[in-house]
């Protein structure tokens, strides 16, 4: 056998081989290229131990893969402890990007839009109002988001509201939620979806993002506990009864920017434990 006619050999066999390992190494890598690179935490998912180490606590949610961070208004304010630069330049040696908060809107809010501009970050967000007696109420916070909004649009970021399940609960023939979404600029107001609250409140989350598509632009990925019988009845993700693998596929179709990691209860686990297993979870998701 010539070399010519032996390296046409060599070439074919592995032409043949590389055809038959194609279909599954085309498959392990498109798998590998959809999985969910970039999620966050609500770091009142850490309440209970946040406030005694920030920097510690930190550090560890961006060894469990987080790469954003939602942060609230607790004693030592959004940035625990530190000015809104150095909390940028902490978490972003980390790996980490800050994009919201939750905070009270009634105070200091023009300096807060300012700080959250500064650092880059995308959002504030109002957290709650609370259930109210009267539908015109809900009215008034339209209003009020609207306002707060034009605040954060002049110093380039967005305002957004964050659900519980009381604002899915019909009142004088009205749903405080279309009350609030309707009677908001969609150039100025978007919306947090609290997927564990629309569910508590017995609706769909996906037929609420297909009412009002593009303005559920971040969302809290909150498992419920399955059988739950109670409101605050979060559980690790994957443990309860809510298919966030199918949802946030198609969430992600219809505007859902930021996927944000929240739990409130902590049966059987730690709230470091739960974020850990919650983060594994979230980096196994193909979307």
């Amino acid at each position: 056998m010539n070399q010519d006619r032996r390296k046409f050999l060599q070439l074919g066999g592995s032409l043949t081989l590389g055809a038959f390992l194609a279909p599954s190494l085309m498959n392990f890598f498109e798998s590998d290229a959809k999985k969910l690179k970039k999620y966050g935490i609500q770091l009142y998912t850490l309440r209970d131990v946040l406030p005694a180490d920030p920097k510690g606590v930190l550090k560890q949610l961006a060894g469990f893969g987080y790469t954003q961070i939602e942060s609230y208004e607790g004693a030592q304010g959004m940035f625990w402890g530190m000015s809104n630069t150095e909390f940028k330049k902490y978490i972003g040696d980390l790996g980490m990007k800050m994009v919201s908060s939750h905070c009270d809107i009634n105070k200091d809010f023009e300096k807060k839009a300012a700080e959250a501009a500064e650092i880059g970050m995308k959002y504030l967000i109002c957290p709650y109002k609370g259930p109210q007696k009267s539908i015109d109420d809900f009215k008034k916070f339209a209003d009020e988001f609207n306002a707060k909004g034009e605040i954060c649009k002049k110093n380039g970021i967005r305002f957004a509201y964050h659900n519980h399940d009381y604002s899915f609960k019909a009142m004088n023939g009205e749903v405080p939620q279309d009350v609030m979404m309707k009677g908001t600029d969609a150039s100025l107001v978007d919306f947090e979806m609290d997927m564990y609250w629309v569910v508590t409140a017995g609706e769909d989350p996906l037929a609420w993002m297909k009412k009002y598509p593009n303005r559920f632009k971040l969302c809290h990925v909150k498992d419920r506990a399955k059988g739950a019988t109670e409101g605050f009845d979060s559980c690790t993700l994957g443990e309860g009864s809510i298919d966030y693998a199918s949802i946030l596929r198609s969430a992600k179709k219809m505007g859902m920017e930021y996927l944000i990691v929240e739990q409130e209860k902590y049966t059987g686990t730690t709230p470091i434990k739960a974020a850990q297993d919650d983060a594994a979870y979230m980096g196994k998701l193909i979307l």
